[in-house]
This record gives structure tokens, C-alpha cells and sequence, in this order.
């Protein structure tokens, strides 16, 4: 069975920061996965009305894609594209993901502004993604 997972790391102000896919790529547009996760982002701003926490679990569904979402406390969405996945896996995943973003916002030479670009940061995230999610 073939499973595409897409990350992406959305700034406070709707921009992406990080995207990454993991997983076997199957004959899909791979512009989809990055529609499917700008039209979750508005569910992202409900969904935090309703909870503290900072997961906020399956936000979204289209077609057979799952979103879940993580919400840090300066507003940077941490989203998940997947296919059926526990949930305790994928909060694992994003809390490892959290700590890897708050790690490099303590990085004197990194612009918040800017995409993260780290060869480091990358084989981490693929690190967390084939120990939680493959």
C-alpha cells in the first residue's frame, strides 16, 4: 500500500515556512496536497475557538486526505495531509516537529521571515516522519 504524507509549516501570516512529502508518491498532482492545506487553514482559526490544546487533530477531509493540524502559541500551524493514521502517531509527530521548529527559531542566523531551508532541519523531519508516520 502506497501512503503520501504532505507537512507543511504555515506562518502567523499565511505564509509557508517548511513542506516536505514523504512517503510513496502515487500518481497525484502534487499541487493538491498544498490546495488541500490552504483550504484547511480558516478550519484551523474555528477549530481553535473550540479547544486549548494545541493539536487539534483531523481538522478536514477531501476525498480520502485526512487534515490534522498543531497550533504553536505564536500561531504557526504545523498541518498534516494523510490518509487513515492514529492519532497518537501523528501528535507524536507534531509535537517532535515543534521542538525541531522551536530549535531553530533559537538560531541567531535564522529570519523568521524566511522559509526554513536546512539540509539539518529536513533529515530531522523525515527522521520523525519514518519513526511516527511510515
Amino acid at each position: 500500500m502506497s501512503v503520501t504524507y504532505y507537512f507543511a509549516i504555515v506562518g502567523a501570516a499565511d505564509s509557508p515556512l517548511y513542506e516536505a512529502e514523504f512517503g510513496v508518491q502515487r500518481n497525484e498532482n502534487k499541487h493538491l496536497h498544498q490546495f488541500v492545506v490552504h483550504a484547511a487553514l480558516d478550519l484551523v482559526e474555528d477549530a481553535l475557538f473550540a479547544t486549548n490544546s494545541c493539536y487539534l487533530k483531523t481538522i478536514d477531509t477531501y476525498q480520502n486526505l485526512n487534515v490534522s493540524a498543531y497550533v504553536t502559541p505564536s500561531n504557526v500551524r504545523l498541518m498534516l495531509v494523510h490518509e487513515v493514521k492514529s492519532e497518537e502517531a501523528i501528535r507524536a509527530f507534531f509535537a517532535g516537529c515543534h521542538e525541531l521548529f522551536v530549535r531553530t527559531l533559537l538560531n541567531p542566523f535564522y529570519d523568521p521571515s524566511m522559509p526554513i531551508q536546512s539540509r539539518a532541519f529536513d533529515a530531522k523531519v523525515n527522521a520523525l516522519a519514518k519513526k511516527f508516520l511510515i
